[in-house]
């Protein structure tokens, strides 16, 4: 049994950050040391002084899709579709507003008037659908929607790319990994100079990861799956790191995800083994006690309540220290979630 409610805490909505700092590395960094407890609270351009020569930092490239459409029904009712993943070249899951059967035919309208047909195919269990366009859209999709943010983001996105990170390259996700958003190309240039390493994989983020777990015992929640790709070179990256007893430190939760899942599956330990290149579905669940096989250190943002992020965190630091830290944040008065401030968990 894990209760979940023991991994709630509560948030003052004002807290929730609506708008991204400027510049992206000027957001707050609370440091936490796990074998001390100790925290301090510095700024995220400052990363530098906790990190060594010889450390190796794996983040994530990947890229977010302008994966909001606005379609019309054959009956004239407007809808809104939120596409989440792609499953063949012409059809994608989706979230779709409203009451829409399948069978129905849909018009999505983009900018300056670029349109393309689609039919609902299929109802999942999770509520979501499987829609199949006329055509493949990959290539249409920049003129076709706009560019999600989280529920919890009210006001409007003015520049695009303040929701992607500088170093993103692969596109598929529909949130962006948000703990990559405070680096600069100069912070990642300094970081390099002072013989850290960077190291890209890529997972596409899916909008699960904001879905709070809503079982009382955390083990019962259904985890969700998202693509991972881990390159030859990013693997001998990590494991020439290790063999010289640098540290790996994943920016943000979806790294660590395409590290764990591809450690675990290769039976690779915190003390043993060599990771190798992989590719493929990850539904990895970390929640405490989960012992890390690869990842050392971590950068994150705050995570939403009773979410599996928050679980994630915890078992690297432990429940207790990560619900001091995230009190403490917050009567700091810190800015939460994927605008927000940063953490460091050492």
């Amino acid at each position: 049994m894990l209760p979940i409610a023991d991994f709630d805490y509560h948030l003052p909505p004002e807290r929730i950050a609506q708008t991204p700092i400027e510049p992206r590395d000027h957001s707050r960094l609370l440091v936490l040391d796990r074998a001390t407890g100790q925290l301090e609270h510095r700024h995220f351009y400052e990363i530098g002084r906790y990190l060594r020569p010889g450390d190796l930092l794996v983040a994530n490239d990947s890229r977010v899709l302008p994966a909001r459409l606005y379609g019309q029904k054959a009956s004239g009712g407007k809808t809104e579709l939120l596409l989440l993943k792609q499953r063949d070249a012409q059809r994608w899951e989706a979230l779709i507003k409203g009451k829409v059967a399948v069978g129905t035919r849909l018009i999505i309208t983009g900018h300056r008037g670029a349109q393309v047909q689609a039919t609902v195919e299929e109802l999942l269990e999770s509520g979501s659908r499987i829609i199949c366009f006329e055509q493949p859209i990959n290539d249409r999709l920049p003129e076709l929607g706009s560019m999600p943010t989280p529920p919890y983001i009210t006001a409007p996105l003015t520049d695009p790319e303040r929701y992607q990170t500088v170093y993103s390259a692969q596109a598929g996700s529909a949130a962006a990994p948000t703990a990559g958003l405070h680096w600069t190309p100069a912070l990642i240039e300094q970081v390099k100079a002072l013989g850290v390493g960077w190291a890209s994989v890529t997972l596409h983020v899916g909008l699960d990861t904001f879905r709070p777990v809503q079982t009382e015992n955390a083990l019962d929640h259904q985890i969700h799956s998202e693509w991972y790709e881990l390159s030859a070179e990013t693997a001998q990256a990590i494991n020439a790191t290790r063999a010289a007893g640098g540290r790996i430190i994943t920016v943000g939760t979806t790294s660590t995800r395409v590290l764990e899942t591809v450690s675990q599956s290769q039976d690779v330990s915190l003390t043993a083994g060599e990771i190798q290149a992989a590719a493929g579905w990850s539904s990895i669940y970390i929640y405490p006690p989960y012992e890390y096989r690869v990842v050392n250190s971590l950068i994150t943002n705050f995570h939403l309540p009773k979410s599996t992020l928050l679980l994630l965190v915890s078992a690297l630091a432990s429940r207790d220290l990560i619900m001091q830290a995230y009190a403490e944040a917050v009567e700091r008065q810190y800015r939460f979630f994927s605008f927000g401030d940063a953490m460091l968990i050492i």
